[in-house]
Order: C-alpha cells, then structure tokens, then sequence
C-alpha cells in the first residue's frame, strides 16, 4: 500500500531511438542528515536503489542505535523514488505518521530512530547503460531490466570482481554465474558449482575446503574442496544463505586471502579462484537478524546483481519460448532444420500465467510441450496441463511422488516444484486463516512482515497489513 501520490517527475527515464531503448536516465537526487547523532552526512544517489541502516552494508551507514541494520531501501522507477520500510524495529515515519511505503517528493523529511534525513533532488542525470544484445551467452531477454544486466554483466564478466546473485528460485542464477565465467579470462579452466544446502551440517568444511588422509572417521584418502578443485577458474557458490554461521568465518578468511586449510592439515593451500554466490534469501534481512556475518555479506557483494522473476519480465516469454523450442527440435530432429511454433492465444496464456516456478518452470512446460506434441504448431491444449496447474491447486502430486518424477527433471528442480507448491498453499492458508491480515499471519508464522510479504507478491497472494 502507498501512502503518497506518485509524482508527476519520472526518478528513471527511458531514452528511446526508433522503437527501440537505448538507454535510461536516473534523476540525481541525495539525502541529508539533519537530525540525529550523524548529522552532516549525506549521500548521492546514483544507483537505482540506496538503503540506509546501522549496517555497514547500507549505502547511507548511520550510528544511530535505534535504527536496523537495513532500515529503509529507496528505489527509483518511471512513477518516482519509493521509500520503503525493511520491516524495521522502530518504524519509519515521515510527518509523525509511520508509514510503510512512500513517493518521496523534494524536501521531504523521514525520521528513523533519532535520525532525520531530508530527500533532495539535484541538477543531471545519470546514465544507466543498455546492452544492445538480446542475450549474453546463455542468458536471454530483451525486456529492460535484462538487457540492464547484460550490460553489467559485459563489464563484470572479463574482471575477478566477485558477484552476490539474488533472485528467485528458477530465475537463472546458475546461468548467471557460467556466463560470467564463460566471458571471463578464466574460460578455460573448471567451473565448480557448490550447493550450499546440499551440503551436510558436519561436512561442509571438508567439501569447501577439503581434508587430509585419516583426519576424522571415514577420511580414507586426501580430498581436495571445491576451492581447490576450481583452482585457476571459478567456484559457483549456490545457496550461500544456507551455509551454517558457524563455518562462514572460515569462507571469509579463504575470500581475503585465497587460501585454505584442510580438515586435519597443518599447511594452507593457496587458491586462485573468482567466486561467484546466489542466494534466494534476503541476506540484508539475515544481516539484521544475526543469521548472516555482516562482514561475509560486505566481501561477497562487490558486485550485486537482482534477476528479476519472469512475471515481471513478460513480454521476455516469447523469446525465451522460441530459444527452448529451438533447443527442443535439435534432440527432436537432430540434422534437420525442423521449427516450432506457438499459436497467438497460447503465447497469451503463456504471458498471462504467473510462473511461480520462473524460467525454469517456463522451460519445462515448453519441453513438455514440444516433446508430446502431435505437429510443429503448439496451442492452448499442449500447454494446457502445465497451464492449468496453478501452484497450489496440485496437492502436491495429490500424494503420488511419481507426479514430479519427470525425464530429465533433476531431483534439486522436483525438490523445488514439491518446495514451491507447498509455500503458496501454505500462504493462502495461513492469510485465509487470519483474514488476510499480514501482520498476524507473519506473527503466527514465526516470519517477518517483510519476508512473508515478499512470498505473496512471489506467488500473487493478497494481503493486507494493519
């Protein structure tokens, strides 16, 4: 809910040359402490998202101790800035009114804790580049906030910046991190992806970071982790917000020196990897809880990237649909250039459907379909069954596991599907149950208002907030 009118003034402007987006330009704005024990300071926005917090991770760091860790977030878009409260401790108000969302208009005034910071407009403008491509190796789109990416990504890509990947399930972070590697120096040496949450509580130092021969039960030979195994090229760290507290000192040191030491050794072993980390978690909000080191999140985030999830990148559907079908009628007719193609009222499903699942979903329905397909001309009915299973409507394979087990459905993805239904079922449950209040359901829940706001918007439940 927004408690303001948007503003007439665009924050983010989008340059186009025939039809086509060139480029966008962010209005330069800054804030100013007025009030409070950080009086003075300030900061120019030039990103299309600020925070502020005590953290050291905000881009406005206050020493205030009645603020949060991450206490609000201020993000540009075409209607204006939005301020945005991060399901602070205090609150954030502005006019003696706290408020969760807010247009913030010139010389607007925000109060957290004892702090008082005033939002400024300035002259100029700042410009956001835009790929002119439609994909970056494996990554496809041509929707605005892809093609943002895609230029992030031709700049990142041939440096050893190491990049935090924050994005939904299904939502390409994989794909992400293989493309950086791939536009890298390091092309030619290993890529090891390392699932953080398949990872055993008791093992995870010895598959980071390895062991020597006899050092604990069952240590029959020496074992070299996924750091050093990745020595000269890149180590994919998937999951990164499911490693134990207790073994992320250990990932910090080997981030600030490049070295590690193995279980039950007495040397450290030097490392030359880039890292590359993808969680689906909120690690700010794991900052403020104490779940997540502050410091690590400081190390890993040099670069950050968001992918946006696909409902809000529809009209990248068509293109994503043809790049899978032509994938699909290469096994299919391997030799023969045979195509695909999508009725108009399908590919209006296809784009009207939310996608819980993300791209990955969308890649499954679509192989799905191509596979059982009766002619090269897909409509409604192929995609139908994928189309009609809406996320909480399927009673998770109606108690039959078989419904998940699909060819070539890996167990990590028919995880996440059984993982996925069972979120939205239990969301529309919990806010029926309380009247769709979101406050109470996240107290009953044992979850933060923010956090269970975050899987309504993901699965477009509707809620209210008191």
């Amino acid at each position: 809910m927004i408690e303001d009118e948007q503003q007439d003034d665009p924050a983010l402007t989008t340059i186009f040359v025939d039809d086509r987006a060139t480029a966008r330009r962010l209005k330069r704005t800054r804030i100013v402490v007025i009030e409070g024990p950080d009086r003075g300071k300030e900061i120019f926005i030039e990103r299309e998202r600020a925070t502020v917090g005590r953290s050291v991770i905000c881009d406005l760091e206050l020493s205030d101790k009645a603020v949060s860790g991450t206490h609000v977030e201020i993000v540009a878009g075409e209607a204006g800035h939005i301020l945005r409260d991060l399901d602070s401790t205090n609150g954030t108000f502005v006019s003696d009114h706290r408020i969760r969302e807010i247009y913030l208009k010139p010389g607007t005034v925000v109060r957290l804790g004892q702090t008082s910071f005033r939002f400024e407009t300035l002259d100029g403008t700042v410009e956001i580049d835009l790929s002119r491509e439609d994909r970056f190796f494996d990554l496809v789109g041509k929707s605005l906030r892809m093609r943002e990416i895609f230029a992030t990504l031709e700049k990142v890509a041939p440096t050893d910046l190491t990049v935090l990947i924050r994005g939904e399930t299904g939502t390409g972070k994989e794909l992400v991190a293989r493309a950086l590697h791939a536009g890298s120096r390091r092309t030619d040496k290993p890529f090891v992806v390392q699932d953080c949450s398949a990872i055993p509580k008791e093992l995870v130092e010895s598959t980071l970071f390895g062991h020597e021969k006899g050092s604990f039960t069952g240590a029959t030979e020496r074992h070299r982790g996924c750091f050093e195994q990745a020595d000269g090229g890149t180590v994919f760290l998937d999951e990164i917000g499911e490693l134990d507290l207790a073994q992320q000192p250990k990932l910090l040191r080997v981030l600030e020196n490049r070295e590690v030491k193995r279980v039950g050794g007495t040397q450290t072993v030097g490392v030359n990897v880039r890292v590359v980390a993808a969680t689906n978690r909120d690690l700010r909000a794991m900052v403020n809880e104490g779940s997540f080191r502050e410091d690590l999140y400081y190390r890993l985030g040099v670069v950050h990237l968001e992918l946006p999830a696909l409902r809000e990148r529809r009209e990248d559907i068509p293109i994503l649909v043809r790049a899978f079908l032509d994938d699909a009628a290469k096994r299919k007719w391997p030799g023969e250039r045979r195509q695909f193609t999508v009725e108009r009222e399908a590919m209006g499903r296809l784009q009207g459907y939310a996608w819980p699942g993300n791209v990955r979903e969308l890649r499954n329905a679509t192989e799905r379909a191509a596979g059982l397909a009766d002619s090269d001309v897909l409509g409604t009915k192929d995609f139908l069954p994928g189309l009609q299973r809406a996320p909480m409507d399927g009673a998770f394979g109606n108690g039959r596991p078989e419904a998940f087990v699909e060819e070539g459905l890996p167990f990590k993805e028919a995880k996440q599907r059984v993982l996925d239904e069972f979120e939205a079922a239990y969301l529309k449950a919990l806010l029926d149950k309380n009247g769709g209040n979101i406050t109470r359901s996240a107290q009953a829940a044992g979850l933060t208002r923010y956090h269970l706001r975050e899987l309504a918007k993901r699965y477009g439940i509707r809620g209210t907030v008191e």
